[in-house]
């Protein structure tokens, strides 16, 4: 078995160094990360895509820094009504995309449309205050949104949205599907870098060419990356070899702490670490017996070893998270202390849910990202408690792609997976609003199928909100209540630890793109 596993990396590490040239000088790249399911950032939403899409497409206004703030982008301005209805974003002129065309409030409005007609990716953010017709062109460099109500999270989920290029997707439309066939294996940007489409291979390597003409220009950086290979890997394991023999220059966020040691002694790499927003969810399908009946989900939620997990296996390189939001953002109750180890506890409310019916004695399953250690090594922890209460635990194998999809329906989302929530926009809307509303059921954020009417009442009110700290109480309100409810596990606030090479500078970390922008990047001489 070992020689089979080591056969396998040495392999994939192999294919890699042929497919993807080893260190060029002076202007290429390498990264070996996960590719998204599929290019177009108007169906995908997923960490893959944010970090992605921040390298070729561009927003009315982004995330920058850390902690992050909203900045001008695409536009230079906006203006917002008093009632929080009609805002106007002023673009700036001579932008262009990646084919020369430029880019008018035509493609704002085409692209927040098409968003919308999707309904898919990031639509559910606005979709239900935002309707097409309500979106409207002023002038070449003016557009205009009419919200239905207030929705105090709109301007943070602005930089979700990418600006696509309205004339090349109509171009390739077929039978109405906005250009979506196409834009899944190519690109329609104006950001700083370019989809070689001729020599990018779906779900295997994506070439990018630095764009000489992306309107931010490149001042800044006066010797920028040129061509960045990404390579699709799975394994850590292989990221990780390939990294330490310089086949790559960048891996993804998710390097395991066994490694970082290796990595940071190596003549080749380093470790880049910096505080993100990013959540580990071990989630519960609410609505499948026993996860239904709530003396069962604390039982669950007392069996999970969480000082042993971060501090002996994460080596405590990552902070507790007792709730549904980080707890670097605003809108966290300083009164919940969360779930803790507590095996006599965790036993008493299984007691209590056999006494109620619930059928524990059903082999229950815990899907796992196999590409990523943590959620295997956090399902073991939880399996080793669980058998102690009397409950078997299987472990499944499963991938990002696979699972993102089985979790969108209640019959088909597993009795249980382990995955991150990443900062897409950094409001409580994004983790808290989209996970626990039931409006949002039916996608992956939203997996664990709870339900309580109180929690729907306060996120709701606390979109329509616009005074802060009203909105920070609603939000504390739902936190007590679900953490009261157990309808997950939350486990850590994650620290992105970024594989590097040692050549590999300027990088500029904000937790929604994970420090993935490489316009800002240079290899040292």
């Amino acid at each position: 078995m070992i020689k089979n596993t080591l056969m396998k990396t040495l392999s994939a590490v192999a294919l890699l160094s042929i497919g993807s040239p080893a260190f060029a000088a002076g202007d290429e790249i390498s990264w070996g990360t996960t590719l998204p399911r599929g290019l177009d950032p108007h169906v995908v939403y997923d960490n893959p895509m944010q970090e992605f899409a921040i390298n070729l497409y561009d927003t009315l206004y982004r995330y920058q820094n850390n902690p992050p703030e909203v900045v001008p982008s695409l536009a230079e301005s906006y203006t917002v009504t008093e009632d929080g209805l009609t805002w106007q974003f002023k673009l700036k002129d001579g932008v262009t995309f990646h084919d020369g065309s430029p880019l008018t409030a035509d493609d704002v409005v085409y692209s927040f449309q098409r968003l919308l007609g999707i309904g898919k990716g990031p639509s559910g953010a606005i979709s239900s205050v935002l309707k097409s017709e309500n979106i409207e062109k002023i002038d070449d460099l003016t557009v205009q949104f009419t919200l239905e109500e207030p929705y105090s999270p709109f301007f943070s989920v602005v930089p979700l949205i990418a600006i696509v290029n309205e004339d090349l997707l109509k171009a390739n439309e077929v039978d109405g599907d906005f250009g979506a066939g196409w834009l899944s294996a190519n690109e329609a940007g104006s950001g700083p870098y370019m989809l070689d489409a001729t020599t990018s291979e779906p779900q295997s390597i994506a070439n990018l060419e630095r764009y000489d003409d992306y309107f931010m220009g490149w001042d800044e950086n006066p010797n920028p990356i040129e061509i960045v290979r990404i390579n699709n890997i799975q394994e850590n394991s292989t990221r990780v070899l390939a990294l330490l023999r310089d086949d790559i220059q960048m891996t993804d966020g998710y390097i395991p702490p066994d490694q970082i040691d290796r990595i940071n002694e190596s003549d080749t790499a380093r470790i880049q670490k910096d505080e993100s927003m990013r959540i580990m969810v071990i989630r519960m399908n609410n609505m499948r017996p026993p996860f239904d009946n709530l003396n069962f989900r604390k039982c669950v939620s007392h069996a999970f070893q969480y000082d042993a997990f971060i501090d002996v296996i994460l080596k405590g390189v990552v902070t507790r998270n007792p709730g549904p939001l980080p707890g670097n953002l605003w809108g966290v109750p300083d009164d919940v202390k969360g779930y803790d180890y507590d095996i006599e506890k965790a036993k008493e409310y299984c007691d209590a849910a056999r006494a109620e019916g619930a059928p524990l004695d059903r082999e229950l399953e815990i899907h796992i990202q196999s590409a990523q250690d943590q959620t295997t090594q956090s399902a073991q922890v939880l399996q080793q408690g669980m058998s102690e209460v009397g409950v078997n635990l299987k472990l499944i194998g499963a991938n990002w792609a696979n699972l993102s999809t089985e979790t969108t329906d209640p019959s088909t989302s597993p009795d249980m997976w382990v995955h991150w929530v990443s900062a897409y926009f950094i409001d409580p809307e994004n983790w808290i609003g989209q996970m626990y509303d039931s409006d949002f059921h039916g996608t992956w954020k939203a997996s664990s199928y709870y339900q309580n009417d109180e929690v729907d009442q306060a996120l709701r009110d606390a979109r329509l909100e616009t005074d802060h700290e009203k909105r920070a109480e609603l939000y504390k309100t739902a936190y007590r209540q679900i953490v009261a409810d157990a309808p997950d596990l939350w486990i850590y606030n994650s620290v992105i630890m970024r594989g590097m090479s040692k050549k590999l500078e300027g990088m500029k970390f904000n937790p929604v793109s994970s420090g993935a922008e490489v316009r800002y990047m240079h290899l040292a001489d």
